[in-house]
């Protein structure tokens, strides 16, 4: 299924999402984004959604435009995060100073070597960090990635293909 057809797809209850996802995915519509990290970010929030009808439009679209690296990133950012947002949700809610404290113990080294540009697997993370909910990986992604030296604009950006591509998903799956 490419992208249109999941935009056709999509019910007249979606039109704004179908009308967002055709703007999201382009240079035009992703300030401070280049194709590679825009169908990056798509690909690693298609994953964290967990829906194969979108995955399957993604992976299709972003077939062209991502090397085997990429895609694999997509997929680390996607696992990773599920793993760290879990955690990190939870250390940050906790009242137990003494939990707080503790080592998380979990292995993450992707995070330090993801095999893509640094730059753009922060936003990838970033990016499932929202999906999945958690403030804490939000907050250390985003002042990662601006520490970086990727514009604010870039950062809102990959919050906004996050957005729509769970809407989507949300949008297939009712019908």
């Amino acid at each position: 299924m490419s992208i249109e057809a999941l935009r056709s797809s999509l019910g007249d209850y979606a039109k704004d999402i179908s009308l967002n996802l055709g703007n999201v995915l382009t240079p035009e519509g992703a300030p401070d984004l280049n194709e590679t990290q825009i169908f990056g970010i798509a690909l690693a929030t298609a994953y964290a959604t967990r829906n194969q009808t979108v995955v399957q439009a993604i992976e299709a679209e972003a077939a062209g435009k991502l090397d085997d690296a990429h895609r694999q990133a997509a997929k680390a950012a996607a696992t990773v995060m599920a793993m760290n947002n879990i955690y990190y949700r939870f250390i940050h809610y906790t009242h137990d100073e003494d939990i707080k404290k503790m080592p998380a113990r979990l292995r993450m080294n992707v995070i330090g070597n993801p095999g893509i540009d640094k730059h753009d697997f922060e936003l990838m993370a970033l990016a499932v960090s929202a999906i999945n909910g958690c403030g804490m990986c939000m907050e250390a992604h985003t002042q990662s990635a601006i520490k970086v030296g990727l514009s604010k604009a870039s950062v809102q950006s990959s919050i906004r293909i996050a957005a729509v591509i769970f809407a989507a998903a949300q949008a297939v799956s009712i019908g």
